[in-house]
């Protein structure tokens, strides 16, 4: 059946998958995603404010912040399953403000499997197809290719039921492939497993991409998830994204206040300070008087209130000429590492050392950052300097 859509030309050279798919001479049109200036409201509450975000076909992109932030709403909008206050979204260039989910060529994958349980595990995957109608062999074709890319051939004849919790979000992931769709949505698919079986699926689900190269949505409340994962992060915070780039961009250089303590594990160091230009090298000054040292083309004016944001991996030990004292609170040896808790001008930090040094509560040490990673942010409005 052909379909106007976009220009008459257009839609002379697109045809109706009746599986699922835009299909154009045997390639599937391009899918990108554009949330342009969209606004959510429930009654009189905003929940969120002007958002945009463009999502490139292929793209792998995760959508990261704290519980309330309006991620997992953002999500559902471009699913379909919440409407838009303002704004608009397109898929694959057509806007989606006001069409269907089931016509929006999208697949989704919840944090909750939500798997038919009396249903097999091939029949789950089949299950939409069979609604559409598709041919036996066309079904089978799909549900096997699934089951194969995905490691689930041994149990296609299995129940849910019989299933652990890796292998049934791997039918959820299975379910929506067979459907071949423009976007994946994955809405926070590994919050139910165990640590150990989140770091598993975290590798299938990157591989998984690698090997469709479909464009992905991804929400998780986890920056670990997002940082491993994605080809590029939207962090988001009280409705509105406050800062967009790849993993390591975002890292390196964090927007504000926010991004810096959201995106890292441990997290990101901040100490109160002034800073203090008097003819030498900057300096970060502390209430209690403690010298941080800057590099020498540090932003910021003398006398400014500033935070010194230092990762804890970015702290070395120092001898007491070149380090500032820190008295030790806490040890946690991992194995790998050992995480150091300490207090510094007052203020508690944290330090991640590699090797393993025999550290006790209430010894002094002296820590000396790497210039070339610090982080200076204004105090009253948090954004980096």
């Amino acid at each position: 059946m052909a379909v106007l859509m976009i220009s008459r030309e257009r839609a002379m050279i697109l045809k109706r998958d009746p599986l699922g798919g835009w299909q154009s001479k045997g390639r599937r049109v391009m899918a990108s995603v554009d949330v342009e200036k969209v606004d959510k409201f429930y009654g009189s509450t905003q929940v969120l404010f002007g958002v945009e975000v463009g999502i490139e076909d292929g793209e792998f992109v995760v959508l990261v912040g704290p519980s309330g932030c309006g991620k997992s709403t953002l999500l559902r909008m471009i699913a379909g399953l919440e409407e838009i206050s303002a704004g608009q979204i397109q898929i694959g260039g057509r806007v989606v403000n006001n069409v269907p989910p089931k016509d929006r060529d999208i697949a989704m994958v919840f944090q909750n499997y939500a798997l038919y349980p009396h249903m097999t595990v091939q029949n789950n995957m089949a299950f939409s197809l069979k609604l559409a109608k598709a041919p036996k062999d066309e079904i089978k074709k799909r549900v096997d290719r699934a089951a194969q890319i995905l490691g689930l051939e041994p149990y296609l004849e299995r129940y849910p039921r019989q299933l652990s919790g890796g292998q049934r979000q791997r039918v959820a992931m299975g379910r929506a492939i067979v459907r071949d769709p423009q976007v994946f949505l994955f809405d926070e698919p590994l919050s139910n497993l165990d640590a150990k079986l989140r770091v598993q699926m975290r590798t299938e689900i990157k591989e998984l991409h690698q090997r469709l190269k479909t464009t992905s949505v991804y929400v998780t409340h986890d920056q670990i998830e997002a940082m491993t994962m994605a080809d590029r992060i939207v962090v988001m915070h009280d409705g509105v994204v406050e800062q967009n780039g790849a993993p390591l961009e975002l890292y390196d250089r964090p927007a504000n206040l926010f991004v810096a303590g959201f995106i890292g594990s441990p997290a990101m160091n901040f100490i109160d300070a002034t800073i203090k230009r008097n003819g030498g090298g900057p300096l970060a000054v502390t209430a209690d008087g403690t010298e941080l040292p800057l590099a020498a083309d540090a932003g910021g004016q003398d006398g400014q209130a500033v935070v010194y944001g230092i990762r804890p991996e970015h702290l070395d030990l120092a001898d007491d000429r070149v380090g500032a004292s820190a008295e030790v609170s806490v040890v946690e040896p991992t194995g790998a590492e050992t995480l150091v808790f300490s207090r510094l001008a007052g203020q508690e930090i944290s330090t991640v050392f590699r090797e393993r040094h025999q550290f006790t509560p209430g010894q002094k040490i002296h820590l000396a950052p790497n210039l070339d990673t610090v982080h200076l942010f204004d105090k009253s409005t948090g954004q980096r300097l």
